[in-house]
């Protein structure tokens, strides 16, 4: 079996909850409009990203024997997939949405100590690239991924955190967010430091983001896209990023031209309801890569 990217673990449900303003002040009681359950998480967001832009995608991860499992079978139904089972249930999110998009996630994992993505579900796949979600099931992936192309996203990463090590020091690619870092650029050049990285980048939302390569040695700052419409909410943007900057990469543009469609990918992913609904498309995202252009 070929692809382009095989993306490994991160599927899970986003249980999505509008509420008036974050933090959200103590009461007994908010009304608030519908609460929607839709497929989530890192690694659905990136396959699901990637599909959209016309990539050949394969996706492994383990899921619940339960409705949850069942939403991500169906959301996912389009995308060569290989499941296994998650001892513990499949993750779930319950995300915070205020008004002017940003979120809060309250993240359960539900996992197993020491459970690990079966070998099998993965191994086979020949892909030009591999994208490793940071759940805990992943971590001994990437001894059978010598010799491939590897990214990961260590999103709000402290720079600290040994949790993240393994993901950050054995990735080719590394995404992150500026978020938790008191000094992203330390902590990027950290990265190519200690690990195998040729390329690190730093999403900081509407600052856009920040990029440093093994061969350049200098960190560079790209600006964001602008937004295409108004606000709906953040969830998914920076898995969006990644898929846009995946197809720039796979597609063989320049690293320029692939931070600039992540950057537009991200972006789109601002206007949209949802997490990963609405991911955007390869015609749109060309189309808008070429008018900011000119």
């Amino acid at each position: 079996m070929s692809a382009d990217v095989l993306v490994l673990g991160g599927s899970g449900v986003d249980t999505t909850v509008y509420v008036p303003e974050l933090p959200l002040p103590y009461r007994d009681t908010y009304h608030v409009p519908p609460v929607v359950d839709r497929v989530g998480n890192t690694g659905s967001g990136v396959a699901l990203g990637c599909h959209a832009l016309g990539l050949g995608v394969v996706f492994a991860d383990l899921i619940g024997d339960d409705p949850q499992g069942a939403l991500i079978r169906h959301a996912l139904r389009e995308i060569d997939c290989r499941w296994g089972q998650a001892e513990a249930g499949t993750t779930r999110s319950v995300l915070l949405v205020g008004p002017d998009g940003r979120r809060l996630s309250l993240h359960d994992p539900k996992a197993t100590p020491g459970e690990r993505l079966p070998r099998e579900l993965y191994t086979g796949v020949d892909a030009a690239h591999v994208h490793v979600s940071i759940t805990d099931r992943c971590r001994d992936v990437h001894h059978d991924l010598e010799g491939r192309s590897v990214s990961t996203d260590l999103h709000d990463w402290d720079g600290v955190n040994d949790y993240h090590k393994d993901f950050a020091y054995r990735s080719d690619l590394v995404f992150l967010s500026a978020t938790a870092l008191p000094d992203p650029a330390a902590a990027m050049r950290d990265i190519l430091r200690r690990g195998r990285a040729h390329t690190v980048v730093c999403t900081r939302g509407a600052d856009g983001c920040l990029v440093l390569t093994r061969d350049a040695g200098e960190v560079r700052a790209f600006p964001a896209a602008p937004l295409p419409g108004p606000v709906a909410d953040s969830n998914g943007a920076g898995d969006a990023f990644v898929s846009g900057f995946l197809y720039g990469l796979l597609r063989g543009r320049p690293l320029e031209e692939s931070v600039r469609l992540g950057a537009i990918a991200g972006a789109h992913a601002c206007t949209v309801t949802g997490t990963h609904e609405s991911p955007i498309s390869e015609p749109l995202l060309l189309a808008r890569a070429q008018a900011s252009a000119g």
